[in-house]
């Protein structure tokens, strides 16, 4: 099971940490949300530590496993990156990977644009950079659906009755179960991370849902700056993904030491429905920057 820990932070809260193999290759996972849990990457444990990484899981502060205050002005993305940092010192993490899913994508971009000297590696899975890029994909992938259905889903969001059954069966049946996660039944951890989402945390920077992205962080756009990161990354995606493929690409072009890994039965969450790709990538990143020191 490993070690966990309690990591103290500023404003005198505390986040939840595991520790799991050890190795001097070492590497902390950002899980998505934004307010989810480590819970649906826990996959990682059963591929990377069996290869020689040290992995961190670590639940980002409002989750579940760590402190959840009840203050919506801690919920942006500043503070979560400076988050990270304290927790990386706190951990003694110096010349690690970083990997970033998702929002923790997101978030691993910005470390990375503030803090890259304290990285090896970073990993950005399945997440563009830029939020309109996409809400630009994500409304076309619901606009090639067919048209009542697409009335029926803006009929339920202009009433704002997000949880209303209709609307929730449509959004997994033609969004959820082939862009979020292709597997049927979703496996028991992906289940306990979406369960033991924070709304208070999801709804100020997201919005309503991962199709609706009304929050905080509407307007967050690294395009112009993903140049900027200098270190070996490693981009991953879902050919079936919510993020656009194409994007991620286009960071692959951006990002001057980079290179993209697609995972071709893949979706949002390619580590569970193209495990063996997805990983593969992984392993051979670590592997080339490995015998590159």
């Amino acid at each position: 099971m490993g070690k966990s820990q309690l990591v103290p932070i500023s404003g005198g809260f505390h986040v939840w940490t595991r520790k799991i193999g050890d190795s001097p290759v070492k590497m902390l996972i950002l899980h998505g949300g934004p307010g989810s849990s480590h819970e649906y990457l826990e996959i990682f444990e059963d591929y990377l530590p069996p290869e020689g990484v040290e992995i961190y899981f670590y639940d980002q502060l409002g989750s579940y496993y760590s402190d959840q205050p009840d203050d919506l002005s801690l919920w942006n993305v500043e503070r979560f990156r400076e988050e990270v940092e304290e927790v990386r010192n706190y951990l003694g993490l110096e010349n690690f990977y970083l990997c970033g899913q998702s929002w923790g994508g997101m978030l691993a971009m910005e470390y990375a644009l503030k803090y890259q000297d304290a990285l090896k590696g970073l990993i950005i899975s399945n997440m563009t950079a830029s939020i309109p890029s996409y809400v630009k994909h994500i409304n076309a992938l619901r606009d090639a659906l067919p048209a009542h259905l697409v009335a029926t889903m803006k009929r339920y969001e202009a009433a704002e009755d997000y949880e209303a059954p209709e609307y929730q069966k449509l959004m997994d049946e033609h969004l959820n179960n082939k862009h979020i996660c292709r597997l049927d039944p979703w496996p028991d951890a992906v289940v306990r991370g979406f369960t033991h989402m924070n709304p208070a945390v999801y709804n100020t920077m997201q919005g309503p849902n991962e199709f609706l992205v009304t929050g905080s962080f509407k307007d967050w756009d690294r395009w112009d700056d993903i140049h900027n990161i200098q270190v070996p990354t490693l981009l991953l995606v879902g050919r079936h993904d919510s993020m656009d493929p194409a994007d991620i690409e286009e960071m692959g072009r951006r990002i001057p030491d980079s290179r993209v890994g697609i995972c071709e039965t893949g979706s949002h969450l390619a580590m569970w429905d193209d495990s063996e790709t997805y990983f593969g990538f992984i392993r051979d990143f670590v592997d080339e920057l490995e015998k590159k020191h």
